[in-house]
């Protein structure tokens, strides 16, 4: 049975990645959508292992200790992070998984995976970024705007991805993820090695 194999999507807050994500997990139901764990409290309507796996600080720390995540950081007081068990069993039963994080924890799970895939979501210009960020109306404008000068740092990162994809329509975004996807599988050495196993 082959492998699956580990995608990363980032980009700016506002580009549209949970809906891309979100679109493609119903496109694609064998597709294992990583669950970070955190030690923030659950927000009404959340449910632990759905949205988070929520865990106390200690607990967190302990993880740590252990080499459990694949990356993590502190935001705001608060540890998020992704654990490798479920990406490893869910890798061994031969499902993609799909990892949105940030720049920063792409660079973390990048360094311990250097197999993984990167995939880098664009807007289709600077004012669809801000304007879909506007067309929210949950930040004030000074948020907004810290929203931005952020968004104008990680989009320099872009160029490190292995891939970009420009989400100008939801439905292209997807394909074009989905494409991304099956070309990877389609790589010489995987195919030979399927060959060799026969």
């Amino acid at each position: 049975m082959k492998k699956g194999k580990t995608f990363i999507i980032s980009g700016p807050s506002g580009v549209g990645k949970g809906t891309i994500v979100k679109a493609l997990m119903e496109a694609r139901p064998d597709i294992f959508l990583s669950v970070s764990a955190t030690t923030r409290e659950p927000r009404k309507g959340e449910r632990d292992g759905v949205h988070y796996h929520f865990i106390d600080a200690a607990r967190f720390r302990a993880l740590i200790e252990e080499d459990a995540f694949l990356e993590y950081a502190e935001y705001v007081g608060n540890f998020y992070g992704t654990p490798k068990k479920f990406v490893d069993d869910a890798m061994e039963e031969g499902r993609d998984v799909i990892l949105e994080i940030d720049v920063q924890g792409a660079t973390q799970v990048s360094a311990k995976r250097p197999d993984a895939i990167t995939i880098f979501v664009v807007p289709p210009s600077w004012e669809a970024l801000e304007q879909r960020l506007r067309d929210r109306g949950t930040d004030s404008e000074e948020k907004l705007q810290k929203r931005l000068v952020r968004a104008k740092v990680e989009l320099q990162a872009a160029a490190s991805y292995q891939y970009m994809v420009i989400n100008d329509t939801v439905e292209e975004a997807v394909r074009e993820v989905s494409a991304i996807m099956l070309a990877e599988h389609c790589r010489p050495g995987e195919r030979m090695q399927l060959l060799s196993e026969a």
